[in-house]
């Protein structure tokens, strides 16, 4: 090994220059286990933990529970919400504010799962009297009081992973076990991916809620950042056209802004 490679070794090796090379290892690979850097850094379990405290302070990563994910990278599949929360956070709010601006006070609507819908939920402040019906256990809390009249949360089987239940687009309102069916003015839909082929996501609960909510509203907003775009999950919800609004940080690609423009559907951005 040369005199250069030595002192670049002796720099990795230091805790400011072993930060940096782990920043960049887990850009690079996107998603990695404490264990994992702690075998490819040759250093201890709680020394890589402190490493990625640190750099998650500092913005340059995400800290998760048994390891990190890339800020840059698309949060892998059922992830956790406290992961989802500190990924495209920009991006996310940009979406927000205008699915916000297309709400009218007075209306009732459906917002279904997702960190992008809470953000929704945070931007309805200057809204009153609204109906809201969510399966998104958040939402509760982050929706302001002065928003809405009434709000209710759907019921059924809860996914701990992303906060949300996975059940029917109904309530029962009696002790006789009859399902009321409900109608919304709008249903805005964060769905996980976004291709010629339509909207998809990775559970087919979510995906079968996510249909029955757009087959319950008047409207339909289909919202997605950027990162969501020319990708394809498990489970089809819907195709492109079956959405009246498409909100995006950005406009899609060519493929796809032409098969929703196709299917009659409004592309929004910020």
């Amino acid at each position: 090994m040369s005199n250069s490679d030595d002192a670049g070794e002796r720099a990795r090796q230091l805790p400011a220059g072993r930060r940096a090379a782990l920043a960049d290892y887990v850009g690079r690979h996107g998603q990695v286990t404490v264990a994992q850097l702690a075998e490819r850094f040759d250093v201890s379990i709680d020394t890589v933990r402190r490493d990625l405290d640190q750099l998650d302070t500092e913005g340059l990563l995400i800290r998760t529970h048994g390891g990190a994910v890339s800020v840059s990278s698309t949060a892998p599949k059922d992830s956790g919400l406290d992961v989802r929360l500190r990924m495209q956070v920009e991006e996310k709010e940009a979406i927000a504010r205008r699915a916000a601006e297309i709400v009218s006070d007075g209306s009732v609507v459906m917002l279904n799962g997702g960190t992008t819908n809470l953000a929704v939920a945070r931007n309805l402040r200057n809204h009153r009297d609204l109906t809201v019906a969510t399966n998104n256990l958040r939402i509760p809390a982050e929706i302001p009081p002065n928003a809405y009249r009434d709000l209710y949360v759907f019921g059924g089987s809860v996914r701990s992973i992303t906060q949300t239940t996975t059940g029917p687009v109904s309530f029962q309102v009696d002790g006789n076990g009859e399902q009321i069916a409900v109608q919304a003015d709008l249903a805005l839909i964060a769905v996980g991916a976004v291709s010629t082929a339509g909207y998809s996501t990775s559970n087919l609960g979510d995906a079968a809620m996510m249909a029955a909510m757009m087959d319950h509203a008047t409207k339909v907003a289909v919202l997605a950042d950027s990162t969501k775009l020319g990708r394809r999950l498990f489970a089809k919800i819907a195709d492109l056209a079956r959405a009246d609004y498409f909100i995006c940080d950005t406009r899609p690609p060519d493929d796809i802004a032409d098969a929703l423009e196709a299917g009659e559907v409004e592309i929004l951005t910020p």
